[in-house]
C-alpha cells in the first residue's frame, strides 16, 4: 500500500519531490523517484512496506529487461500463484519477493490486459513502457484505490490524492458546478468527475493510455470518458452470472461462499507486518473474523469503537462475538467529544469535499488499530454484493405498486403531496409529503431508486444546475434498463451501487481514513471470485424474511451462535442529525457566517441558512444535506478555491 505521484510532459525531480512529500502520510516507510527528461516522464513513489520489507520491493521499480517501468500503490494477493505459474512458462531471475516484481514480470510476459484478468487485489498504477513511449494508468476492478489525473499547463499529471497536484505551482483549482451537484445529493464526487475542472478521477476498472501526442489542452469529462477504456465489465460479469446461474442445491451454494471466503481471507492475511481487523458485530465483520481466527495459528488482533451514545455503540454485541471466536479483542469507547475534535481534521484528510458522516467513525478506529497492527481485514462490500440494503427491499416494494400507475396519475399524486406539503405547519410531516412528491414524480424505477439516494433539500440549493441523472448516467450506457439480465429492480440496484456506491463512496471512506494514519485496509468480500460468484445466484436466495445477506447470514450461522447476532442492522454511523443541533451547532454557525460562505456563488445561501433554522427547530431533518453543504464550504475555505 502505498501513494504514487507522476507526469508525462515537462516535469523536474524538485517537483516530483514535493508531490510525493505531500502524500507521505500514504507510505511512510520510503521514497524515491524516477525520471527521464528526454523522454518527458516521471514517476513518484511512497511506500507502506507490507510485502518484501527489503530495498528489493522499493519502487518505481524497472522489469528485468528495464522496457518496463511502474510506480504501483496497493497488493496483488495472489502473487505467489502468478510467480509459481509463470515459473512453469519462464525463466526469470527475481531479485526480491515484492508482489510489485511479479506484476512486472507478468506484464512482461502476457501483456496488460492477461495480467489484469489474472491478478487478483486492489491497486492503482502507472506503467510507462520505454520502447513504445506509452503511458498506462490503471485502477482496480471495484476502486478500491484512488488515482486523480490532471491536464493543464501543457502536461498531463497524476496522483493518489487532490493534495498532490495542488502543490505544483501552475495548479489552477476552481470548483466544477457539476461534481458539486452531486456532492450535495450524493455526499461523494464520483468518477469520472472532481471537485475540480481539468482534474479527473480515472473509474473503476479502466486504462487510460497516454502518450506525448495527448499533451495540450485541457480537456472536459466527457472528452476523458472517452479516452477511458474498460477491462473489466461490472455489466459483463452481472450478466454472465445472471444467464449462468448456479446449478446445485442452496446448501451446496453456501459451502462453496464459505471456501471462496475462507481462501478470500487467506490471500489477505498474507503479509509480513501484524495483520489483524475491524470487528463491529454486523453480520460481514463477523464473517470475515471468523474466517480469519479459524486460518490464524494464534489469536488475531480485532477492533470496536463505540461512542457514548448507546444507540450508536456497537461494542457489547462486537465484543461476544470476539469472545466466541477467541480474538485478542480491543473494544475502545470514545467520549462524543473526540469524534467531535475529528471534524476539524476531516477536510484536510480527505482532500476532496466528502460527506458520509460515518468518516469519523472510520476514522477513530483506523486510529485506535494502527497503534497495534499495520494492515486490517474489515467486511465492507457485503451489503452492495449480497443485497443486504434495507433500501433495497423498500425501493422494490414501493415501486410495485407505484410502478402501476401511469406516468400522468403519479405526477397528479405528486401535485397533491406538494400541494398538502405546502399548507400544513413546516414539519417532520410536510418534509415527508416533499420527499414523496419528488419521488413521485420518478420516470421509472431506476429513476425512483436514484431519488431514494438523493439527500433531501439538495435540489432547493442547486436550483439552476444540471439534472443529478444526467449527471450519473450520461454517458454511461452500461446503467441503462434495457438489458434483460438484470431486470428492473433487485439486481439492478445491487449492478448500480457497485458501479457508483461502492467504489466511490465507501472505498472513498475506506482509503482516506485508513491512509491518513498510514493503515492499510483489505476486503475480502470483494474478492473477483466472491463477486462474479454472487451474480449466479437466484434473486431469492439473497432475502429472506424481509432480510438480506440472506447467503451470508446462514454461512455465519454455521460458524456463529445466531443468537449472538440477531439483532437490527445498526450501521457504522454517528448521531449527526443530533451533533448539527448540539454540539456542531456553533461549529456549522461559523461556518454560515464565514466570508468564504457569503461570497460563495454556487449554493444558494439564503435557502441554506433557512434549511440550517429549519433543522434546528427540528421542523425536519436536513442533517444529510447540510453536512454536505457545510464540508463543501469548509474545504473551500482551507484551500483558498
Amino acid at each position: 500500500m502505498c501513494g504514487i505521484v507522476g507526469a508525462l510532459g515537462r516535469i523536474t525531480s524538485h517537483e516530483l519531490g514535493l508531490m510525493a512529500h505531500s502524500i507521505r502520510h500514504r507510505g511512510p516507510d520510503a521514497h524515491d523517484q524516477w525520471l527521464d527528461q528526454d523522454a518527458g516522464i516521471g514517476l513518484g513513489h511512497r511506500r507502506l512496506a507490507m510485502v518484501d520489507l527489503t530495498p528489493t520491493g522499493a519502487q518505481p521499480m524497472h522489469s528485468a529487461s528495464s522496457r518496463l517501468v511502474i510506480t504501483f500503490n496497493g497488493e496483488i494477493y495472489n502473487h505467489r500463484e502468478l510467480r509459481a505459474r509463470l515459473a512453469r512458462t519462464t525463466t526469470v531471475a527475481w531479485r526480491g519477493l515484492s508482489d510489485t516484481e511479479v506484476l512486472l514480470a507478468c506484464l512482461e510476459s502476457w501483456g496488460l490486459q492477461e495480467t489484469l484478468a489474472q491478478a487478483n487485489g486492489m491497486f492503482a498504477f502507472a506503467l510507462w513502457d520505454r520502447h513504445l513511449g506509452t503511458l498506462q494508468l490503471v485502477r482496480d476492478r471495484l476502486g478500491e484505490k484512488p488515482l486523480y489525473v490532471a491536464w493543464f499547463s501543457g502536461r498531463i499529471v497524476f496522483a493518489s490524492e487532490l493534495r498532490a497536484l495542488r502543490v505544483l505551482r501552475d495548479w489552477t483549482g476552481g470548483v466544477a458546478p457539476s461534481a458539486l451537484g452531486l456532492l450535495l445529493r450524493f455526499g461523494f464526487v464520483p468518477a469520472p468527475w472532481s471537485i475540480h475542472p481539468h482534474v479527473f478521477k480515472l473509474p473503476a476498472g479502466s486504462i487510460l493510455q497516454l502518450s506525448g501526442k495527448d499533451l495540450g489542452r485541457p480537456i472536459d469529462v466527457a472528452e476523458f470518458k472517452q479516452r477511458c477504456c474498460r477491462y473489466w465489465s461490472p455489466l459483463a460479469a452481472a450478466e454472465s452470472g445472471l444467464t449462468s446461474p448456479w446449478q446445485g442445491t442452496r446448501a451446496a451454494a453456501i459451502a462453496h461462499l464459505g471456501e471462496l471466503l475462507d481462501d478470500s481471507v487467506r490471500l489477505r492475511m498474507l503479509a509480513d507486518v501484524p495483520v489483524g481487523a475491524l470487528l463491529s458485530g454486523g453480520i460481514d465483520s463477523s464473517l470475515v473474523v471468523s474466517s480469519l481466527q479459524r486460518q490464524s495459528p494464534k489469536p488475531v488482533s480485532t477492533f470496536t469503537v463505540g461512542f457514548e451514545s448507546q444507540a450508536h455503540d456497537e461494542r457489547a454485541s462486537a465484543a461476544a462475538v470476539a469472545a466466541y471466536l477467541g480474538t485478542h479483542h480491543e473494544s475502545i469507547l470514545l467520549p462524543d467529544r473526540e469524534a467531535l475534535e475529528a471534524v476539524s481534521t476531516l477536510c484536510e484528510i480527505f482532500d476532496e469535499p466528502f460527506s458520509d458522516a460515518s468518516q469519523i467513525p472510520a476514522l477513530l478506529v483506523a486510529r485506535v488499530a494502527r497503534k497495534t497492527i499495520a494492515a486490517a481485514l474489515t467486511g465492507d462490500g457485503g451489503d452492495e454484493i449480497f443485497h443486504g440494503y434495507q433500501r433495497y427491499r423498500d425501493a422494490q416494494r414501493n415501486w410495485q405498486t407505484l410502478g402501476r400507475l401511469s406516468t400522468a396519475s403519479r405526477a397528479a399524486c405528486a401535485s397533491v403531496a406538494l400541494a398538502m406539503a405546502r399548507v400544513i405547519p413546516a414539519g417532520a410531516t410536510s418534509q415527508r409529503l416533499l420527499r414523496q412528491a419528488d419521488r413521485l414524480g420518478a420516470a421509472s424505477f431506476r429513476d425512483y431508486y436514484l431519488k431514494t439516494l438523493t439527500f433531501s433539500g439538495a435540489n432547493h440549493l442547486l436550483p439552476d444546475s444540471p439534472n443529478p441523472a444526467e449527471n450519473c448516467y450520461s454517458g454511461l450506457a452500461a446503467l441503462t434498463l434495457d438489458r434483460p439480465a438484470l431486470g428492473a429492480t433487485r439486481s439492478w440496484m445491487r449492478y448500480f451501487d457497485q458501479t457508483f456506491w461502492l467504489p466511490e463512496g465507501i472505498h472513498t471512506k475506506l482509503d482516506r481514513t485508513s491512509m491518513s494514519c498510514s493503515l492499510e485496509l483489505r476486503v475480502p468480500l470483494l474478492d473477483p471470485r466472491i463477486v462474479d460468484f454472487s451474480w449466479t445466484l437466484p434473486d431469492e436466495w439473497h432475502v429472506a424474511k424481509d432480510q438480506g445477506k440472506s447467503m451470508l447470514r446462514d454461512l455465519l450461522f454455521s460458524r456463529v451462535p445466531r443468537k449472538l447476532l440477531e439483532r437490527p442492522k445498526q450501521g457504522f454511523d454517528v448521531p449527526l442529525e443530533q451533533w448539527l443541533r448540539g454540539p456542531l451547532r456553533a461549529w456549522a454557525q461559523d461556518i454560515l457566517a464565514s466570508r468564504v460562505a457569503h461570497e460563495d456563488e454556487f449554493i444558494d445561501q439564503a435557502q441554506l441558512r433557512a434549511m440550517f433554522r429549519e433543522h434546528l427547530s427540528r421542523r425536519g431533518d436536513y442533517s444529510r444535506v447540510l453536512w454536505s453543504a457545510l464540508t463543501f464550504l469548509q474545504w473551500k475555505g482551507t484551500y483558498g478555491q
